[in-house]
């Protein structure tokens, strides 16, 4: 899979990319967390939509960026001091999904596999994606139907085919797995 990894695509076309985790300095920057791989990519975004809803958007500017190891920083244009900055702390941040190119072949963004329905090699439906988690060692499907399945995204093994046309995820998977 391919980055940004979490959040999910809003009906305005608005994908969550990260959040505003609190202020950082006197100056008005923000320190972000970063949903997307590698993690900087964040900052090469421009610009961004700030917001606690899907209802409550707001465009902004990102005037600055700066990345030291494992931290993330932004200044936004408007926000000119700490309590601006502080005010910002829990939003999240999003982008246009037309910002991003099309995913390589065998990748997809995980946002493009939220609400797939998956099915198993008989045919059987196993539910809808309702979310996607990082484990280290593979990410994993959270599949929510009769019954809610981890099922982990290894393609050729357990994946067998994402049809994003058909909206559809076939998996090679028992139901009586773990």
């Amino acid at each position: 899979m391919t980055s940004p990894r979490a959040g999910g695509e809003h009906p305005d076309r608005l994908v969550v990319v990260g959040r505003i985790e609190g202020a950082f300095g006197l100056a008005g920057w923000v320190r972000v967390f970063s949903h997307t791989r590698p993690r900087d990519n964040l900052l090469a975004y421009d610009p961004w939509y700030i917001g606690d809803s899907p209802s409550a958007w707001r465009q902004v500017r990102v005037a600055e960026t700066r990345a030291a190891p494992g931290k993330l920083f932004a200044r936004i244009d408007g926000v000119e001091d700490r309590d601006a900055a502080r005010a910002l702390t829990g939003r999240e941040i999003a982008v246009q999904r037309e910002q991003f190119g099309p995913a390589s072949a065998g990748e997809y963004y995980w946002f493009d596999l939220l609400g797939l329905e998956v099915v198993d090699l008989a045919g059987r439906i196993l539910g809808r994606v309702s979310a996607l988690r990082e484990t280290g060692a593979n990410d994993v499907l959270v599949v929510e139907g009769e019954e809610r399945h981890l099922i982990p995204f290894l393609p050729g093994r357990v994946v067998r085919e994402v049809d994003l046309e058909r909206g559809t995820i076939r998996v090679d998977w028992n139901t009586e797995y773990l």
